[in-house]
């Protein structure tokens, strides 16, 4: 049977696709730019990104989840001579809030670097980000309007053709200018950036002008201002205070590592591995939440405007077992082999340091993301804006608290990472639960592939030592390990009466 391009399994399977290859790009990106920078300057870079995080989530963050929800929300109802009309609202207001913040960006940039970042030389990729930031928000409101109309393919497309853009403009100009220092290292990265999102928000413009060219004009609602400021100001709040805090985060984790008796490049270096190494490697399977969050918002958005809680109900739980049946082997695996892959690919010891901790804390924050997203769909942003606002001020407080304490480190970082991600998961499905009026269904969702995981994962770590005991190299024994862990999990999902279709939940 052929599978239609409109339906959500075709949206999701096709954007899981780009993103798996946009993952593994990225993941080989990052090694290839931790070997040409070294740790410390990675941890420059790691400082320099969340502040990117931030000035997108002053912008641009909210209005994209409004041009999504709205545009959806007007093709469900017949409106789609509308659809423009919110896409140009929604550019217009991002850049009025653009102008503003890249001045005061600007000019602050000095106090910035070296008062809240605690390195000047973070200064010049402060400055260099900013035309990214612009870029990188017209780029994405056009993205979520294709999203909105159940146009996946042409955003699919553009951000496969970025992810290698990115690469080569990147890695090609540190090779070719081989900047010293870490200023001038961290700004050569910026540009790069910069570079590949002029293609995609050139192209994208292009295609969304060709797109409408063809619609039918139609005039939207009135208090169609009103309807996207209710939708893009508790999203970008939330992003907003989230980014700031995981900004401190990334400020404070170096600060206390230094404070507890680490000197400056040993701590930075210890950051640049936790998070340009480890956690990357973990979030690598996390391609598929970003994917079906990308086609579901919109979905529940238009059984949402319909009344449908019928189907609301069956897309969470279909949501909610794919986020689990696909997660948690890839995790468990990553787990047994990760030391190794650390060692392969980062040539680094310390590169699969806290790996089983982390990955409840990233399993935990795709539920916490998927369930926000669900919330984001069916207009309850509000909610969602508190309870992620909330989970980071926690997750802030227990860092500064744990890593303060004597001999704790970066123990104290995960910890408060785990708890944090759990608050997420717990608080958003409470709002999901009292809107939808559903239950969780625990053997579907938790129990099932959390035993076919942990079986997994035992008999995989078994079978690597053994076959390393034997004298197989540590590649070989880890390829062979992987396809016997996949075909266990599968035989144990079937074990427990789970059918192995249900790996693909997406389809109703």
């Amino acid at each position: 049977m052929k599978l239609s391009r409109s339906s959500m399994l075709y949206g999701t399977l096709l954007l899981t696709g780009v993103s798996l290859v946009s993952q593994v790009l990225g993941f080989v990106y990052r090694i290839l730019l931790s070997r040409l920078v070294g740790a410390e300057f990675m941890g420059l870079y790691q400082l320099v990104m969340p502040v990117y995080s931030v000035l997108l989530s002053l912008t641009a963050i909210g209005l994209t989840v409004a041009v999504s929800n709205l545009s959806a929300e007007y093709a469900a109802r017949g409106m789609a001579g509308a659809m423009p009309a919110v896409l140009g609202k929604c550019l217009g207001a991002f850049l009025l809030l653009f102008v503003p913040v890249a001045l005061v960006a600007a000019v602050g940039s000095d106090w910035i670097s070296t008062a809240l970042l605690g390195d000047a030389r973070t200064q010049l990729g402060l400055l260099l980000l900013l035309p990214c930031v612009l870029l990188t928000g017209v780029e994405n409101l056009h993205k979520h309007f294709f999203y909105g109309a159940g146009q996946v393919r042409t955003p699919a497309a553009v951000e496969l053709c970025e992810q290698f853009l990115r690469t080569g403009a990147v890695l090609g100009l540190l090779v070719v200018l081989h900047p010293r220092g870490g200023e001038r290292t961290v700004g050569v990265i910026v540009l790069g950036m910069t570079a590949c999102e002029v293609f995609s928000a050139a192209t994208l413009t292009a295609l969304f002008r060709r797109h409408t060219a063809a619609l039918p004009p139609a005039a939207p609602e009135r208090g169609l201002n009103k309807r996207i400021a209710a939708i893009a100001a508790p999203i970008g709040l939330t992003a907003l205070l989230g980014n700031l805090m995981g900004s401190a985060n990334a400020v404070l984790i170096p600060r206390q590592l230094v404070a507890s008796g680490a000197d400056v490049t040993e701590a930075m270096s210890a950051f640049g591995v936790l998070c340009g190494m480890t956690l990357p490697m973990l979030c690598m399977p996390t391609a598929f939440i970003g994917a079906m969050g990308l086609v579901l918002v919109p979905r529940l958005a238009r059984s949402a405007a319909l009344g449908q809680l019928d189907r609301v109900r069956n897309r969470v739980h279909k949501a909610m077992e794919a986020t689990s049946l696909l997660l948690m082997p890839c995790l468990s695996l990553l787990v047994v082999l990760g030391p190794t892959l650390g060692r392969l690919l980062f040539r680094s010891e310390q590169a699969g340091d806290y790996i089983l901790p982390l990955s409840l804390g990233v399993l935990f924050s795709c539920y916490q993301s998927v369930l926000g997203g669900v919330l984001n769909g069916v207009g309850r942003q509000r909610q969602a804006a508190w309870n992620g606002i909330l989970c980071g001020g926690v997750q802030l407080g227990l860092t500064w608290l744990l890593m303060g304490l004597p001999g704790v480190g970066l123990t104290g970082y995960v910890a408060a990472f785990v708890l944090s991600s759990a608050l997420g998961l717990l608080l958003n499905w409470h709002q999901v639960a009292r809107y939808a009026r559903m239950r969780p269904r625990l053997f579907q969702w938790c129990t099932a592939p959390a035993l076919s995981a942990v079986l997994m994962g035992l008999c995989m770590n078994l079978l690597f030592h053994v076959l390393l005991d034997c004298g197989a190299g540590e590649v070989p024994a880890a390829g062979v390990c992987a396809l016997f862990g996949c075909v266990e999990y599968l035989a144990a999902l079937s074990a427990q009466g789970v059918p192995l279709g249900e790996l693909f939940p997406t389809r109703a």
